[in-house]
């Protein structure tokens, strides 16, 4: 049975292990060099120290993925508006989890106070991601043009974003 929870310290090696699996043969991000357990370790400090999700997607005990959100840019006018991240285990793909686990992150991204999430897709053939997204409600903003070099290629970006709560309509609180 799937399980989507706050992350834990103990989730950490299963986390670095997805992540360095999409950096070594992916182009949904842009790095080149998986991050160690501990640099791993201080992103998701990061992410938690500011108030903001940092879930997993378990099969039992087994973490088979994550997501989290994080700021969109430091400076505070940009307070509202956070970009999320989200990685599936190979196993895990293709069977509605990332869309499962991408809906609880937008319901805890909300209930923080965020208002804007943005989505910043590595590659414009990242199907999956997009299509997750898109049946999430995040709508295409834009592309960004050959603006990385990964595996002897150039790759687009493609930004999309979701509003939230009250949006636009309301001053934040």
């Amino acid at each position: 049975m799937l399980i989507i929870r706050p992350s834990t310290d103990d989730d950490l090696p299963a986390i670095t292990a997805i992540y360095a699996h999409h950096v070594l043969t992916g182009t949904g991000t842009f790095e080149v060099d998986p991050p160690s357990l501990d640099d791993m370790q201080g992103r998701r400090a990061d992410v938690l120290a500011k108030g903001l999700p940092w879930l997993v997607a378990c099969m039992g005990e087994k973490v088979i993925g994550y997501a989290y959100c994080s700021w969109f840019k430091p400076r505070p006018a940009y307070r509202f508006s956070a970009e999320d991240s989200i990685y599936l285990s190979p196993e895990a793909a293709g069977k509605g989890i990332g869309r499962t686990l991408l809906a609880e992150l937008v319901a805890q991204a909300q209930r923080t106070g965020v208002r804007k999430l943005i989505a910043v897709i590595g590659d414009s053939a990242n199907a999956g991601s997009i299509a997750v997204h898109k049946a999430a409600g995040f709508q295409p903003v834009g592309v960004l043009k050959s603006c990385g070099w990964k595996f002897d290629q150039w790759l687009d970006v493609v930004l999309m974003d979701k509003a939230l709560g009250e949006a636009d309509l309301t001053a934040p609180a």
